[in-house]
């Protein structure tokens, strides 16, 4: 268990929630899973969700122009979630999918499922279910706005679509790609961006923060901040409360 992840505070209570959104390739869930680690936090990556729901259909439909919401739902009855030391990985039937939910096919079919109402309602309820018992970071395109509206804090990640790409590009390649290679990764990260436009909104109360020009140790160490200040803000609003 993660230090300071003590599970049933008050039940029914929600407990810590730090919510990171941003579009796609802005780092959110690495660096999520890296401020977890720093912060004492429960790292949920909402896209791993998405993802598994995803792999689970394509299990037992391959067909994807026979894909229904309904048949989703069904399929989605055999994810789960495991603890692992520092956040929550998704399973299927208990497997790990890890390697399945990153592959090709996955990453290829996942924004049609994201798009659907039920499967959004499953993710979110999964998410709210930890909320809960843990004390987590979540990463996503909505958490702030949608499914944690009264997070202790909210930060919304941005970068340039170029910076993003190449970023991107790297840890796929494990080098550093071309000029021609980012171009293309570059005009698909904006297309996808316009088709998630209405999911990847500020939260007004969102503290904005641009890494283009940050290491990924400079952007976690500015949110373990934040998460540090936030926490001094609960307790002393509990101690109000209290007194």
């Amino acid at each position: 268990m993660a230090p300071g992840a003590k599970p049933d505070r008050v039940a029914g209570e929600n407990r810590l929630v730090v919510a990171i959104d941003g579009p796609a390739a802005s780092g959110k869930s690495s660096t999520a899973h890296r401020v977890a680690m720093r912060a004492g936090l429960y790292h949920v990556d909402s896209g791993a969700l998405y993802r598994a729901a995803t792999a689970a259909e394509l299990r037992v439909q391959p067909d994807v122009s026979r894909w229904t919401e309904a048949g989703l739902l069904t399929a989605v009855g055999v994810v789960g979630l495991e603890a692992r030391a520092t956040g929550f990985r998704p399973t299927i039937s208990g497997g790990d999918i890890e390697a399945e939910i990153r592959g090709a096919g996955v990453t290829r079919h996942v924004s049609l499922v994201a798009q659907m109402p039920g499967i959004r309602a499953w993710v979110n309820e999964q998410i709210r279910a930890l909320a809960r018992r843990y004390d987590i970071v979540v990463d996503g395109r909505d958490i702030g706005t949608v499914v944690f509206p009264d997070a202790a804090l909210k930060v919304f990640l941005v970068a340039d679509p170029w910076e993003r790409a190449r970023r991107r590009l790297s840890e796929r390649f494990e080098r550093q790609p071309t000029e021609a290679e980012i171009a293309e990764e570059t005009g698909r990260l904006v297309q996808r961006d316009a088709r998630d436009a209405t999911q990847t909104v500020q939260a007004k109360d969102a503290i904005l923060i641009d890494t283009t020009a940050l290491t990924q140790e400079e952007q976690v160490s500015r949110i373990v901040a934040l998460v540090d200040a936030a926490r001094g803000r609960e307790l002393d609003r509990g101690s109000a409360g209290g007194g």
